[in-house]
């Protein structure tokens, strides 16, 4: 499962409705890709489409789409937003990653 912090809530509801879509209906696509400093990063996006191999959560009332392969990554993973002056923005708290990259959007197992 993927949790979702209240901060990451409000800032995907007000995010997806920039980009014209419903946080009621449509969906987070969280994944990870080859690629970064640390051998892994994270993917985020939009989606309207749910794929036939998605795992989906709800949390916080918002439903998350991930596919199969990504999972076994993301498992237990902690969606949060760092905003302000020092913020990353989104920010993923994953206990599966051995060792990070300083700006936190790679990792490796």
């Amino acid at each position: 499962m993927i949790k979702v912090s209240d901060t990451a809530k409000k800032k995907i509801i007000d995010l997806m409705k920039d980009d014209g879509f419903d946080a009621a209906v449509d969906y987070v696509r969280v994944g990870v890709k080859s690629g970064g400093c640390s051998g892994l990063s994270y993917d985020l996006k939009f989606d309207k489409n749910k794929a036939d191999d998605d795992k989906i959560f709800v949390d916080n009332d918002i439903t998350i789409a991930v596919e199969k392969k990504s999972f076994l990554y993301l498992a237990g993973t902690i969606l949060e937003f760092s905003g302000g002056l020092n913020g990353k923005g989104f920010v993923f708290n994953n206990p599966n990653a051995s060792r990070t990259c300083g700006c936190g959007e790679s990792f490796s197992l």
